[in-house]
């Protein structure tokens, strides 16, 4: 609470004091109050779409009086931007992004442990995501891995509709497929783990030499490869289905794809900051984030993954799990520190690199 000064010091103890006394009392006063409105603030580094970060942090701002300063990045941005900050943290809170980055730092100890009382309300993947962190971080939310395709092009190229991973290496999809960068993004890193998985290492990286050849562009944001095909500026994207689901009703010519192989999924995340300049504005944040009510946001805001508390409802438009293939994703081994150097400095060297 906010001190309140009295509008009339003869009314108080304060007029018995001479008047540089006065004076200091009240400068401290005022001082004591301004200091406490301002540690009402948060800083979050915010790894989902920009119109859910702004939701997030507007809806709570106005339901708390908390003043939230959002930077929107993506999750391997997150992850090396407090890596970089470790020694002077600048973000109270983190949220949203791939669960595999918040993994990293929490085995990095760039996170701090929490356990929510709302933990018991969250599905099991949600709670055995902050089990494998030592409860540094959290599960917010589902996402299943995929790609899609623009059927419009297809059509006028008389191409076949790809199915699987393995048509993506086709030579017909040359200079038209997007995917982000795996350096950079949350979305890219789940699926360069997801063809190791399917596939092994070695012949992973193969497959990733032949899909280089097709690539028109790696960008930086998981989500741009499904914008790029609502807008025809490529033909087929890799990303998770709930980004192209969005990017579909844009456009209707885009179509979302399983693969026929399986897929990966994402367990979106969120941790506090270890030496956070805001611990408890940040546990407040955190506690608010994973009830229906701050979860509900996604929806509306062109976010269709599965939410992790079970009595938030799951948007229409979001994946059917049931029909999906998904993998056993090793959220253990892909989500250490290890072998994501390891495979990020293969890709950069073998795939970006070696061409």
């Amino acid at each position: 609470m906010i001190t309140k000064m009295p509008s009339d010091p003869r009314r108080s103890g304060l007029r018995h004091l001479p008047g540089l006394a006065l004076t200091a009392v009240l400068a401290a006063v005022g001082f004591c109050a301004s200091a406490h409105a301002a540690d009402r603030q948060l800083t979050m580094y915010c790894g989902v779409d920009e119109a859910w970060c702004r939701a997030m942090a507007t809806t709570y701002q106005k339901e708390t009086g908390v003043n939230v300063d959002m930077t929107r990045m993506s999750a391997g941005e997150i992850y090396a931007r407090l890596r970089a900050e470790k020694a002077n943290p600048q973000a109270d809170i983190w949220w949203g992004g791939t669960g595999d980055p918040h993994l990293q730092a929490a085995e990095e100890g760039l996170t701090e442990e929490y356990k929510s009382a709302e933990l018991p309300q969250l599905y099991d993947w949600a709670q055995k995501q902050a089990e494998r962190a030592k409860y540094r971080t959290v599960g917010i939310y589902l996402g299943a891995l995929g790609f899609g395709y623009n059927s419009e092009d297809l059509k006028q190229r008389n191409l076949k509709a790809p199915e699987c991973w393995a048509d993506l290496v086709k030579p017909e999809f040359q200079g038209e497929v997007e995917m982000a960068d795996p350096n950079s993004s949350g979305t890219a890193w789940t699926a360069l783990a997801t063809i190791v998985q399917l596939m092994g290492e070695d012949k992973a990286f193969d497959y990733f030499k032949q899909l280089d050849k097709n690539m028109a562009e790696y960008t930086k944001a998981g989500a741009a490869p499904a914008q790029a095909i609502a807008k025809g500026e490529t033909m087929v994207g890799i990303a998770f289905q709930h980004d192209i689901i969005f990017a579909a009703k844009q456009n209707p010519a885009v179509k979302v794809v399983s693969p026929c192989e399986g897929t990966g999924f994402e367990i979106g995340s969120m941790s506090i900051v270890k030496g956070a300049k805001h611990p408890d504005e940040a546990k407040k944040f955190y506690d608010w984030a994973l009830t229906p009510a701050a979860q509900k946001l996604a929806a509306p805001n062109g976010s269709y993954q599965i939410p992790s508390n079970k009595a938030t409802p799951v948007p229409p438009e979001a994946p059917d799990l049931d029909k999906i293939k998904l993998i056993d994703y090793d959220f253990a081994k892909y989500g250490s520190s290890e072998v994501r150097t390891k495979l990020l400095k293969r890709f950069t060297d073998e795939v970006r690199n070696g061409g």
